[in-house]
């Protein structure tokens, strides 16, 4: 016969659940706690409590090692039949018609049925019962459904129990860096030294997925240096990409990578955007305005200059469309200045660009 007395599911960091266990046992000392049930991981279960949610409030307050605290509202036999029907009684009242829904099913251990099907089983009686509507992105309730082993428990949540990485009121920054084109200077000197930076500036473009990152000297470099640093860009590169395209929900872009002359990329492009990123500019917080003009209201591409152990040479300033200090009065290491100068842009622009993306478009974007 089932224990119908599970009363919280808490979810944990793996091989913390006994931490958590023991602080849970101590602000709620009511209740029978057990960790790791029938062997799985990352979960504490919560027995025999009166009060569920005032329980489940004092975990959330002064326990931080639990990720989630999840009410048990409705407890049955781990069968989607039964599972149906406990989610068919609990949902009338508690969602309306005008709102939105979305089933989430975790399962552990071996079953019948999949997740799949019992998001899908769940949803469709939801649906018949409150006639709301499905939104699997970004819904106002959430039906959760948690199996273990043979028994299911069902919750009605808020939809803002769920943390996204985005959602309504965000706007994805790496669009704003689509058009650029990231100059940056090698770091040349002690081979060791030339590799790390490699690797290090690689990753960074790579995370930021830039347009192109073109490797820009002026003059006669050494061979041997520059290509050890080419060597340690690509590695760098593609072992960001390589974690993008395993976790992002979206295709990740790997950064293409060109050689130029400085001097003779400036000439050719002087009808483009240019920034120079070197301390003796303007400060970024001042130049807001035209930022949005360059990045958001423009087509043209962008060319953020980046120097190395040596900074971006003074006759190129003439060229630009501006010389940017992102830190005033802090000298940035070559592995860190295209990171801080993106960021620094993302951060500046992301209101912007949210409310340019929310308006209707106006025609040709202007240069």
């Amino acid at each position: 016969m089932l224990d119908m007395g599970l009363s919280l599911i808490v979810t944990t960091q793996l091989d913390m659940e006994r931490v958590a266990a023991s602080r849970i046992s101590e602000v709620v000392p009511e209740g029978r706690v057990e960790a790791r049930p029938m062997g799985f991981k990352g979960i504490v279960l919560v027995w025999g409590v009166e009060d569920k949610y005032r329980a489940a409030e004092l975990i959330e307050r002064g326990v931080p090692e639990a990720e989630r605290v999840i009410v048990v509202e409705r407890e049955v036999k781990a069968d989607i039949h039964e599972i149906v029907g406990a989610a068919e009684e609990l949902v009338r009242g508690r969602i309306n018609s005008d709102e939105t829904f979305a089933v989430r099913t975790t399962r552990r251990g071996r079953h019948k049925f999949t997740s799949i099907d019992v998001n899908v089983a769940v949803g469709d009686a939801v649906r018949r019962v409150t006639g709301a509507s499905v939104n699997l992105s970004f819904p106002d309730k959430i039906v959760q459904v948690e199996i273990i082993g043979g028994l299911a428990a069902i919750s009605v949540v808020p939809g803002s129990v769920e943390l996204r990485k985005m959602r309504p009121g965000k706007y994805p920054v790496y669009k704003l860096f689509r058009r650029v084109s990231l100059v940056q200077m090698p770091y040349l000197g002690p081979l060791d030294a030339c590799r790390t930076m490699g690797v290090r500036i690689g990753r960074e473009v790579q995370t930021f997925e830039v347009g192109e990152l073109v490797v820009a000297f002026t003059g006669y470099v050494d061979a041997l240096q520059l290509k050890t640093f080419l060597d340690g860009l690509f590695e760098g590169i593609e072992s960001r990409f390589e974690i993008q395209r395993k976790t992002y929900g979206r295709r990740a872009r790997r950064v293409p990578v060109q050689i130029a002359d400085l001097y003779q990329l400036v000439r050719e492009r002087s009808a483009e955007h240019i920034i120079v990123l070197e301390p003796e500019g303007e400060p970024i917080s001042k130049l807001a305005d035209e930022l949005e003009r360059i990045f958001i209201r423009s087509g043209r591409r962008v060319n953020i200059l980046v120097g190395s152990r040596v900074g971006i040479p003074r006759g190129i300033y003439r060229f630009a469309d501006m010389v940017v200090d992102i830190a005033p009065g802090i000298t940035i290491s070559t592995d860190y200045a295209a990171a801080s100068g993106l960021i620094a842009i993302a951060t500046l622009l992301h209101e912007r660009a949210l409310k340019a993306s929310q308006q209707p478009s106006s025609g040709d974007p202007q240069g």
